[in-house]
């Protein structure tokens, strides 16, 4: 049995082209073009790659994009008061600060400071708060974007055993709760778990978002399970790879990600999604 594969790049055009059509609508019936504002603070190869494609993302489903590209000496006052500028700007709809950010700066003070009706990313505590209740207008680009993975397989979550490997605050841990949202009986894994491939081998779906490459191995996984991997490594080579290891996985999932081409074409299409969504909201 080989498994077969979840394509993102598919899936995530679906997404976009469903925000295109909706976009187009919206601006038809408000006069308004979504506005999607990215900071990013200093030169770090990896963050100026994802800015580009989230811009780019945004002319694909006809928003306007706004950049705001600061020195890597910028202060968290300055960093403050851009993010004041653009919460009180009525063009911007989304504000996206791209991490990680210098040392300098508190990260968290950053992320609070967004107001939450124009937090796309959905980390403000609030937002996060409202994911926790059931009750929300966004969710976190990455774990939403898994949710789609897993549905475009046709895969029924309800009573399923879904393990998650992680525990961020980016992933892990809201990633579990759309899970259980979706009536999935959700187990979180990390470091310090006992039994880990003992828990992962009893896991009809299975969310690897550990940032160690080729963590998930094929004597962990069930037959038939449906694995995401959210993982991004660079190995020494130079060529990326998952959390998981992919060649030995294959041969015992139903479903699977691939490292590249998998997950991460689905975090900016969901990103995209949310920005519709905050301009709907801030324009009854």
């Amino acid at each position: 049995m080989m498994a077969n594969l979840i394509n993102g790049k598919e899936v995530s055009k679906n997404v976009k082209d469903r925000v295109k059509s909706e976009t187009a609508e919206f601006i038809n019936a408000s006069g308004i073009t979504p506005g999607l504002a990215v900071v990013i603070v200093g030169n770090d190869p990896a963050s100026r790659v994802y800015v580009n494609s989230k811009k780019k993302a945004c002319a694909e489903v006809g928003f306007n994009s706004y950049e705001y590209a600061l020195p890597e000496t910028t202060t968290q006052q300055e960093l403050l008061e851009l993010v004041e500028k653009l919460n009180n700007d009525p063009k911007v709809n989304g504000i996206l600060c791209q991490l990680p950010l210098p040392s300098q700066i508190d990260e968290n003070a950053v992320i609070n400071a967004i107001k939450p009706e124009k937090d796309v990313d959905a980390f403000h505590p609030f937002n996060v708060g409202k994911i926790m209740i059931g009750e929300y207008s966004f969710l976190p680009c990455t774990p939403a974007g898994v949710m789609e993975l897993i549905d475009s397989t046709g895969t029924d979550i309800s009573g399923k055993n879904c393990v998650v490997i992680g525990r961020s605050n980016i992933v892990g841990k809201p990633m579990a709760m759309l899970l259980l949202h979706r009536n999935g009986t959700v187990t979180i894994c990390h470091s310090r778990t006992r039994n880990l491939a003992e828990i992962c081998r009893n896991a009809d779906i299975l969310v690897a978002a550990v940032g160690k490459a080729n963590f998930v191995t094929g004597d962990m996984v069930k037959d038939g399970a449906v694995i995401i991997d959210v993982g991004m490594n660079r190995l020494e080579n130079g060529k990326l790879c998952g959390d998981v290891n992919f060649e030995e996985v294959e041969k015992k999932a139903s479903y699977i990600t691939p490292v590249p081409g998998g997950v991460g074409p689905m975090t900016i299409a969901m990103l995209m999604k949310n920005t519709l969504t905050a301009a709907k909201l801030q324009n009854k």
